[in-house]
């Protein structure tokens, strides 16, 4: 199939490593962004302000892609206003591209916040939901900006005629700079810092984490799932969970990637012990490193993101993921997670992003 690709949010975890598949499965690829920086070599920039209709219909102007993928999201300060923009978003942009007719398949990529609820929902309210979660699970009755992008697409696929697919991972490991939420990077950054001040690399979560099952999705798993699913009829007009396919312990995985950086750990001990407030005082730290071992970053705050790091570590129950709807249907890719944090490090640490 020959494939026009719009991947929306292109320079993040999750558009970088689609952006990736869709140029080795040949297809033509335009990837919008804010700025061009991270962009997977290959992808022709398209710049745009999402948030700005105006900015995104100029954008589009004469792009006639064929296949949709939407990998990004606006962090707000509620709930309410995470609805209210983010839907915003897809609304616009799907909008904007219909009067071409060229669309022939939109995929959205959401995430376990469909099963867990919103940030404040599962970590301070104690939902609990049935785990492992499935893709046949109902939507929790709480406002939820995920379930809100999906109807703009369900609504848009209606009038227009296109299909969809809605893909669901956990957290994602991967190369971004900027991103919101990139686990992968701040434990690299965190690590590299412990290192550097004779810290000890420290578990910032709880119990239920530390002690219990967990699993991940690696960003080039995910864009496996999304080409998959974007290419093949069987698969259209679906929600999938994408997982790498193994699940592991932290207190089984934490120690190796100390010893991947080489440093001393500690392993949960009673209280959590946030990343937030281990890494308060450490952008003059980071600053300094960066001049020293010539870093391409010296400002922390778009390497690492604690705060988000710190949610899904410090989550009171244990979390794992069902992929039963897309294994049925064949898609069989794997990634061993442990390999997925170790790959990224290299990565990182080959470009220059940690010393």
């Amino acid at each position: 199939m020959q494939i026009e690709a719009l991947v929306v949010g292109a320079t993040g975890i999750a558009g970088r490593g689609v952006s990736q598949e869709l140029l080795q499965a040949g297809a033509r690829v335009h990837g919008l962004s804010r700025k061009p920086e991270g962009l997977a070599p290959g992808a022709t920039h398209v710049s745009a302000d999402l948030t700005d209709a105006g900015s995104v219909g100029k954008a589009l102007a004469g792009l006639k892609p064929s296949h949709v993928y939407l990998t990004t999201w606006s962090r707000q300060a509620s709930e309410a206003e995470n609805i209210r923009v983010n839907a915003a978003v897809v609304r616009t942009l799907l909008g904007a591209l219909a009067p071409a007719r060229s669309v022939r398949h939109v995929a959205l990529v959401t995430g376990l916040k469909h099963y867990l609820g919103p940030f404040d929902a599962y970590v301070k309210a104690g939902v609990m939901p049935p785990m492992p979660v499935r893709e046949e699970q109902p939507r929790l009755d709480l406002p939820n900006f995920y379930y809100a992008q999906e109807d703009e697409v369900y609504a848009a696929a209606a009038r227009d005629g296109f299909t969809w697919s809605v893909h669901r991972p956990h957290t994602i490991i991967g190369k971004a700079i900027g991103n919101a939420m990139n686990m992968g990077s701040t434990l690299a950054a965190y690590a590299a810092i412990c290192k550097e001040t004779g810290r000890k690399f420290k578990f910032p979560g709880s119990a239920a984490q530390w002690n219990g099952l967990s699993d991940m999705t690696d960003a080039r798993i995910l864009g496996k799932q999304l080409v998959w699913a974007s290419t093949n009829d069987f698969a259209k007009n679906n929600a999938y969970n994408i997982v790498n396919g193994d699940i592991f312990r932290w207190n089984w995985m934490w120690p190796r990637l100390a010893q991947w950086f080489g440093v001393e750990w500690e392993g949960f001990t009673g209280d959590a012990a946030p990343l937030e407030a281990q890494m308060a005082d450490d952008a003059p730290v980071w600053k300094r490193m960066a001049a020293q071992y010539g870093l391409i970053e010296p400002d922390l705050a778009r390497v690492a993101s604690p705060w988000h790091t710190d949610l899904d570590l410090g989550r009171p129950i244990e979390v794992m993921t069902d992929m039963a709807a897309s294994r049925k249907l064949g898609f069989t890719a794997y990634q061993n997670t442990e390999g997925a944090f170790l790959d990224l490090f290299a990565t990182l640490r080959a470009d220059k992003v940690i010393p």
